[in-house]
């Protein structure tokens, strides 16, 4: 703990009166989704990013008080509040210049953490990073036993066991596209990545591929740029991959997956109570499903501390083995813990899933490696199978302009993380973010109730909704026969309504600030600007409007980024079109392309096939920034490597205009950017909106 005699006594009272402020629910913690506002507010101005590393390092560190969010159970035992003694250690170490406060002091305390000094000239002095090597390891091991076929990788694969060379070889980007495609195939069209005779420049196109790609797919890539990835910086690296795999594990959690799922619901639940939990409370309920079905009376709290001693692990194995595959209870034998854990995952092994873990991290619990282990169980051996009176329920699954827009959204950063639209964004906290990041300092955060009282959170939730709704009408947003209300009982058709303008508004919002005219830039001018591009590259085609039938083959698309970009698409590879095939073909490759080049495109191929004006628009308007941003990875040129470099760093600045909005890509340790300018003005509804919504 900290020695608060570093604290004068105004100070410790100043540190209190903000502490009560942000606790307005009363039960002594502020959630750490205001840290930021609370050592803003006793003066102690950190990073966004520093206050966010601060923060990973504190949910590493918990589960032990066993609070979740809002102070319940719900699968992840990880606590999100912070308590007054808490914030006065942190504040007091602040003062004295140690910036990772209770995070650092509580996470050196761990085994198996290499501690890195920053890597940037622009890092503050005593700046530290602390890299897991138990992840170094399991992700090493597990991109070794995924991809181990692929003949694209013969001369980077098998990576060394403890994963020393991991950093080393994900520097030219193609085994990081490869792990995209694993997670989410066909996210990344493989004519798109670079594969023979690497260069700097090319290798850098890979990795802005894999970047953009990964935040297409749900990652946050804020505080990452490919020029971090090709420095081999170890906790960026591991961060990423991560989230790439964790995406990848999860994506199986579905109903459409695995039917058998709504096996999982208790009494008087609905299909929709159960899209609403997040895969960790999911995984917790099929563990705690399957022991009940053993007949073992012991039932699993969280990935940590519950599962270190292998009994819960022993029997779970036991319970989803097929019958032919040997699997015993040989382990609980066992009085050595370690011993015990070893023979427990000799049993999974038999199952083919002895991934992530050795008997070190079940032992001492790590959290992701836990977690991951468990995911990989249950897509090997869900074992939930529908009886045939099972009660019947009405299938739910997730659209693909639900994904897209859950995607956007959890690549912004916002917390909790998005799930399931209908249910994640009933309180409104998610929307104030996402309102936050469109115009800055247009949400009073006074107005919003972050915590909710168990006498008031209907009301309390109803009022966020309702506020939501008045500033959508601020920024513009056609919400005719739109209410709180709707927002807050998770109305599809009115939900998706507000999720569109918001990221339209977001699209357009940052393209004027790249265009820096003065005036908002609309739909209409879009296609302006698509026409007179490719005009002006002698490109023979053209758009009327973001539904014009020749969208369909992908060919427009392919011409622009040629276009804005030349030389960058090989023509060989762009087929006819006039079939769904080859329209489709040419789409990926559209797409993949695009975010080559460093586009930050949600849009799906079959958006642009099927003629999905909403999407069309935010493909053009992503290639559009490409002209306003002088893109880190463009020709120059050059004569050697080392030109390509010079530019690289030169153009780096101009993403600091839109670091926070997600569109460029910055580096983890350079200075917080200037304030974004707050004075951008409701966006007018153009003549082509109407058939767009």
């Amino acid at each position: 703990m900290a020695d608060n005699s570093k604290l004068t006594d105004e100070e410790l009272i100043e540190i209190r009166e903000q502490f009560a402020q942000l606790d307005t629910s009363g039960n002594g913690y502020i959630d750490l989704k205001e840290l930021k506002d609370a050592l803003d507010g006793v003066g102690y101005k950190i990073p966004q990013w520093k206050v966010r590393c601060m923060i990973e390092e504190y949910y590493d560190n918990g589960g032990k008080h066993g609070r979740g969010v809002n102070g319940s159970l719900n699968g992840d035992a990880r606590r999100n509040g912070m308590s007054l003694v808490e914030f006065e250690d942190l504040c007091a170490n602040l003062k004295a210049q140690q910036v990772s406060s209770t995070f650092k002091q509580a996470v050196s305390k761990k085994e198996n953490l290499e501690h890195l000094g920053g890597m940037s000239e622009a890092s503050s002095d005593g700046t530290t990073h602390s890299v897991r090597l138990e992840e170094q390891m399991a992700f090493s091991g597990w991109i070794n036993s995924n991809l181990e076929h692929d003949p694209d990788l013969k001369h980077l694969l098998p990576i060394d066991p403890e994963g020393k060379q991991l950093y080393e070889k994900l520097k030219d980007g193609l085994i990081l596209c490869k792990v995209i495609n694993h997670s989410c195939p066909d996210t990344i069209d493989e004519r798109a990545i670079n594969k023979k005779n690497l260069t700097l420049y090319t290798k850098h196109e890979n990795l802005t591929l894999a970047l953009v790609s990964s935040q297409a797919i749900g990652c946050n890539i804020v505080n990452i740029d490919a020029h971090d990835l090709a420095k081999g910086k170890p906790h960026l690296v591991l961060g990423l991959l991560w989230q790439i795999i964790r995406i990848g594990l999860f994506n199986q959690i579905t109903l459409e997956h695995c039917p058998g799922l709504t096996e999982l619901l208790n009494d008087q639940e609905r299909i929709e109570d159960l899209l609403a939990l997040s895969p960790e409370a999911i995984l917790l309920r099929w563990v705690n499903h399957q022991l009940q079905s053993a007949g073992v009376t012991r039932r699993c709290a969280n990935f940590q501390h519950d599962v270190a001693d292998s009994e819960i692990y022993s029997y779970l194995l036991k319970q989803i083995a097929p019958s032919d595959a040997g699997v015993t209870l040989e382990a609980l034998s066992e009085s050595d813990l370690h011993r015990r854990a070893e023979i427990m995952l000799q049993q999974a092994e038999k199952l083919r899933c002895r991934a992530f873990v050795t008997p070190a991290d079940v032992v001492a619990g790590v959290y992701k490696l836990n977690l991951a282990f468990v995911a990989n169980l249950f897509n090997q051996h869900p074992g939930l199978q529908r009886t045939d009176d099972a009660e019947e329920y009405h299938q739910l699954d997730e659209t693909r302009e639900e994904k897209t827009y859950r995607n956007w959204m959890n690549s912004m950063g916002v917390a909790p993380h998005v799930n399931w639209l209908y249910s994640d964004l009933t309180d409104g906290l998610v929307i104030f973010q996402l309102y936050d990041i469109i115009k800055p300092g247009i949400v009073n955060w006074k107005k919003v109730h972050r915590q909710f009282s168990k006498l008031r959170k209907f009301m309390e939730r109803l009022e966020n909704c309702n506020y939501a709704v008045e500033l959508g009408r601020a920024l513009g947003f056609s919400l005719v026969g739109i209410a709180g209300a709707d927002i807050n009982e998770g109305n599809a058709t009115l939900t998706l309504a507000l999720i569109w303008q918001l990221m339209r508004a977001y699209t357009l919002s940052v393209l004027t600030r790249l265009a820096n005219t003065g005036n908002p830039i609309i739909e209409k001018e879009i296609v302006q600007w698509v026409n007179n591009k490719l005009q002006s590259a002698g490109k023979q085609s053209s758009i009327r409007s973001f539904q014009d039938e020749v969208l369909a083959d992908g060919k427009v698309v392919i011409d622009l980024i040629d276009a804005i970009k030349p030389g960058s698409i090989n023509y060989d590879l762009v087929l006819p079109g006039g079939n769904e095939e080859e329209n489709l073909a040419n789409a990926k490759y559209a797409i993949s392309m695009a975010r080559r080049c460093g586009g930050r495109v949600y849009a799906l191929p079959e958006d642009i096939t099927e003629r999905k004006p909403k999407m069309i628009m935010t493909v053009f308007a992503c290639l559009m920034a490409l002209d306003y941003i002088p893109t880190m990875d463009a020709p120059v040129k050059p004569s050697s490597d080392d030109a390509v470099i010079t530019e690289t760093v030169e153009t780096t600045e101009m993403y600091r205009l839109v670091e926070d909005s997600g569109w460029g890509m910055p580096t983890a340790e350079k200075p917080e950017p200037p304030p974004k300018p707050d004075n951008l003005s409701p966006l007018p509804r153009s003549n082509s909106e109407e058939s767009i919504n």
